[in-house]
């Protein structure tokens, strides 16, 4: 996998399948990317789990902290690496020890490490390094451009929405239940009848 670019196809997949993420280096404080991410993520869908050794027992958005990865009681799909760099190579240690292993390796914006990644490809893992899972759930899902961003058109005109609130997803069902016109775009660029 070249990870200096990934296509969108591989990423799409990647947020299409997995359901649950485990954020190691997660926040309580409302400030820190790692809430905005974990609140992001929890009101799309996805089943959060915060990791911070340091606020096990408590809870974040209502979800428990867990110490380590191997405390977490239920099998995880993606780790979420919220830490420098260094830190990285040991989180994908802690990975690989768990039964079963999770999917899918991704690290935040700004941290990269090749020798992680290298380990979690060596053992079947997806890796992501250097992307935000919010970022690119927002941009493949439509919603950055929903809200007037990367359209080239901005206005103070407010979009047409139709029934209130519409939460535009991947491959997801929408909030009443139906395909939405994004999801049926993006199969059809994916090539996915």
């Amino acid at each position: 996998m070249n990870h200096d670019s990934y296509p969108d196809a591989y990423i799409r997949g990647i947020l299409n399948t997995v359901k649950t993420i485990a954020v190691v280096g997660a926040s309580e404080n409302e400030i820190r990317p790692s809430y905005f991410v974990f609140k992001y993520l929890l009101e799309r869908g996805y089943r959060m789990i915060p990791v911070n050794p340091e606020r096990a027992g408590h809870e974040l958005l209502g979800q428990r902290f867990y110490a380590p990865l191997a405390d977490i009681p239920a099998p995880i799909d993606m780790v979420d690496i919220f830490r420098p760099s260094q830190y990285a190579f040991g989180v994908v240690q802690e990975a690989l020890a768990l039964n079963p292993r999770p999917q899918v390796i991704w690290m935040q914006l700004g941290i990269r490490n090749d020798e992680a990644a290298a380990l979690a490809e060596a053992n079947g893992m997806k890796v992501v390094m250097n992307r935000c899972p919010k970022i690119e759930y927002g941009r493949l899902s439509s919603e950055i451009a929903w809200m007037g961003v990367n359209t080239r058109t901005i206005g103070s005109k407010k979009a047409a929405a139709t029934g209130g609130i519409q939460r535009l997803s991947l491959n997801r069902t929408s909030v009443r239940g139906g395909a939405t016109e994004a999801t049926e775009r993006a199969q059809r660029e994916d090539g996915v009848p």
